[in-house]
């Protein structure tokens, strides 16, 4: 996953902005890692440089 798509990226449930930590990445694409909401702090995975943005 590119780490600009963060930009127009936003929280299934309450369209609050998502906050990116990345646990690996590799030639400049992130591989896994999470999205927090800033809002209601639901977090969605990113795994195998997709990310899981399905609501709960």
């Amino acid at each position: 996953m590119k780490k600009d798509l963060i930009k127009i990226l936003c929280c299934p449930t309450c369209k609050e902005d998502l906050e990116l930590t990345i646990d690996k990445e590799e030639k400049g694409e992130i591989i896994t890692g999470t999205f927090t909401c800033k809002k209601c702090k639901n977090i969605y995975p990113i795994e195998d440089g997709i990310p899981n943005l399905l609501p709960k």
